[in-house]
């Protein structure tokens, strides 16, 4: 069992960025070279825009690799929250944000003609308990009357036609939900990138910030204006933006590859999958045939010693769901951070002349590639395309540092688990 991420070891890296030497200077410098950095960079660099990407590890290490690669319609506080928080008419932007967010990929996908995998077979919401199939249908109803959308709702009678599983008591399905290979998608971007000019330079921790100045240990680059992409890998470099993200440790298992008939038997239509646990679990195929099995298998941070106990649980949990598994191998474990918020939203805009967006909530492969998008408009002028400027960005009470807090939360969220 390899003990790393499936979409990195199964994809051809761009290229080594390791030993570029610096610029001493770039109109834009964009710290992070996930997808959310990759696709400002991209963007920006269409726009003429001279542009320096710096990665203190390779480019799609962090979270952007590490992933389910899934990207899916709904926000991640669900869309009746959303409306009863923001009200009908901003709610519904953004979910219809969401909705971009694939677009965009599925449009960079095109453009740049990167071999990844991408397809659109939906998403399967599946209800963990009764009660939570109930909410689909009221969530569902109001999706189709305030923003359009054309979900179905699969009643547990029915729900051998979408998952060879007894273990839920129905779904809901947004035929919008794509699946992408994240370890290709990065490299892609990364190619594109380079192609219009950006310079990508990995293994280049950035130090401090000071000013204009971008203090790395390579050396310095002034820049005209600093975008700070990091994500669930947010640090002290950026104390302010430190304190308002949660890092929390998502685990995935691959299986080995699986005959055709074993894959039509789990997700006959092979949709990207999540259910509706406090501590969710998300499934897929990947593009060879394996089960991709992951979820927050443990509020705890990602190592070598976190990810093998997660994966335990993860492999007696996809046992649970899919029990004609039993005794398959595990290729693949691994673990990585997502960013959590306390309103589980998205946050961008400027703080000390930082640019930033961050906080995807584990929608990140649409998201930080379509905030990209975004914060290149942004820095091109187009202060509007940014909805989410002027939300409250609150810090997490009592978080400096390391999340000292993350068990107390996931004790709290089996609670509520086993209580609604």
């Amino acid at each position: 069992m390899k003990l790393l991420s499936y979409w990195l070891d199964t994809a051809t890296p761009a290229g080594d960025f390791r030993r570029r030497e610096l610029p001493a200077r770039a109109d834009v410098v964009v710290v992070g070279a996930g997808l959310t950095g990759l696709s400002t960079a991209l963007h920006l660099a269409r726009a003429g825009v001279d542009v320096a990407l710096l990665e203190a590890n390779t480019v799609g290490w962090g979270a952007s690799g590490r992933n389910g690669g899934m990207a899916t319609p709904g926000l991640a506080v669900g869309f009746p929250s959303a409306v009863h928080r923001y009200g009908a008419t901003r709610a519904v932007a953004m979910f219809r944000a969401y909705n971009d967010a694939i677009d965009t990929v599925e449009d960079l996908v095109a453009a740049e003609e990167i071999d990844c995998s991408f397809e659109r077979p939906g998403r399967l919401s599946l209800a963990a308990k009764p009660g939570h199939y109930a909410a689909f249908e009221r969530a569902a109803e109001l999706m189709r009357s305030l923003a359009g959308q054309d979900v179905t709702l699969v009643p547990r009678s029915a729900l051998h036609e979408e998952i060879g599983s007894d273990h839920y008591h129905g779904a809901m399905v947004d035929p919008l939900g794509a699946a992408v290979h994240v370890g290709r998608l990065t490299a892609g971007l990364a190619r594109a990138a380079v192609r219009r000019g950006v310079s990508i330079h990995e293994r280049c921790r950035v130090v401090e910030l000071a000013g204009r100045d971008v203090r790395t240990d390579l050396g310095t680059v002034r820049a005209g204006r600093v975008v700070v992409a990091t994500s669930g890998y947010t640090g002290a470099l950026t104390p302010w933006l430190r304190r308002r993200i949660v890092p929390v440790g998502s685990f995935v298992v691959v299986t080995e590859p699986l005959d055709g008939t074993t894959v039509a038997g789990l997700l006959p239509n092979r949709r990207v999958a999540s259910d509706s646990r406090r501590l969710l679990h998300y499934f897929r195929i990947t593009p060879d045939n394996r089960l991709l099995f992951g979820g927050r298998a443990r509020f705890a941070l990602s190592d070598r010693d976190s990810d093998l106990r997660s994966g335990r649980i993860l492999l007696r949990d996809l046992t649970t769901v899919f029990p004609q598994l039993s005794g398959v191998r595990v290729d693949y474990c691994w673990g990585g951070l997502v960013d959590m918020t306390l309103d589980r939203m998205v946050h961008a805009g400027e703080r000390d002349g930082i640019h930033y967006s961050v906080g995807y909530s584990g929608h990140g492969v649409q998201m930080a590639t379509h905030m990209g998008k975004v914060m290149a408009q942004v820095l091109t002028g187009d202060v509007s395309a940014n909805i989410w400027r002027d939300l409250p960005f609150r810090a997490v009470p009592g978080h400096f540092g390391t999340p000292w807090f993350l068990p107390a939360a996931g004790a709290f969220y089996r609670f509520l688990h086993a209580v609604s």
